[in-house]
């Protein structure tokens, strides 16, 4: 039976709706004084934390199984989240060049179009957490073997993102380094390896969720987190952004280096 059969689920979405529209609801009238959406990015991550919590709390699947899917997605939510917001919220003063350049093309209209903007960021979240309510409903008692593996595979993710994350900051944080790009560490063989491993992550969850009955339909969850890596709100604006503030300097690296998955880079002769 699909676990949106029951009751806890129902429950659950029912309440992760209300926390997650509201909070963003609040959050976009704090930007509105403030004129600054970088925390929405923070906002996105922790909901996914919270849903799987909620869930997990609220679910009727086996207790261990519950439980581990609150302490893993609640990491890899608190990990983000804390890094986005000590990066781009707390110690950057203005917004981050992706929503200035949409304030700037929205003009008049953008108040109303970063509360839908919003609003469309929770509604991504409810979807995306869909592999969540699956574990937290699946019954069966004990780990199975590709469980263990999609817990294996999520350590190695969480760690690979962990890593590139830091090496970025420290990168960063270098003042000799203003204005140019990063090849150190991981971001030597992609010049997205965040993203990458963030990618790799999911897949986790849905493997995880693939023990459940009717699990497998959360092989959506990754392929729409690839989608919207790909093309959509990951690196297409991220590398506008770089080239608007990087020029030849990223243009090379672009020339180069693999854009996602991680490999060997080119010589600037045979780019």
């Amino acid at each position: 039976m699909p676990p949106f059969a029951s009751s806890a689920t129902s429950v659950s979405l029912a309440l992760g709706a209300l926390l997650v529209f509201g909070g963003m609801t609040a959050l976009w009238a704090r930007q509105l004084a403030t004129r600054n959406a970088t925390a929405v990015d923070v906002a996105w991550t922790a909901n996914l934390g919270l849903l799987a919590v909620l869930f997990a709390w609220l679910g009727d699947g086996w207790g261990p199984r519950r439980l581990a899917l609150a302490l893993v997605v609640g990491l890899w939510s608190a990990r983000l989240a804390w890094h986005l917001y000590s990066n781009r919220v707390r110690t950057e003063r203005e917004e981050d060049g992706r929503y200035r350049a949409l304030r700037a093309k929205w003009g008049a209209s953008a108040p109303r179009n970063f509360l839908l903007f919003y609003w469309a960021q929770g509604a991504l979240d409810l979807v995306l957490a869909t592999p969540f309510l699956f574990v937290a409903s699946n019954p069966e008692v004990g780990f199975l073997p590709f469980e263990w593996a999609a817990l294996a595979l999520f350590v190695l993710a969480w760690l690979g993102e962990s890593v590139s994350d830091r090496q970025l900051q420290r990168f960063r944080s270098n003042g000799a380094n203003r204005g140019k790009t990063c090849r150190e560490g991981l971001w030597r063989f992609s010049r997205h390896p965040n993203y990458f491993f963030e990618w790799l992550q999911w897949c986790a969850f849905a493997l995880f969720a693939a023990a459940a009955p009717w699990g497998f339909v959360s092989a959506f969850a990754p392929l729409l987190m690839l989608f919207l890596i790909l093309k959509v709100t990951g690196i297409p604006p991220t590398e506008e952004q770089a080239l608007r503030s990087r020029g030849d300097d990223y243009r090379r690296y672009q020339r180069t280096t693999s854009a996602f998955v991680p490999w060997f880079p080119r010589s600037e002769a045979s780019a």
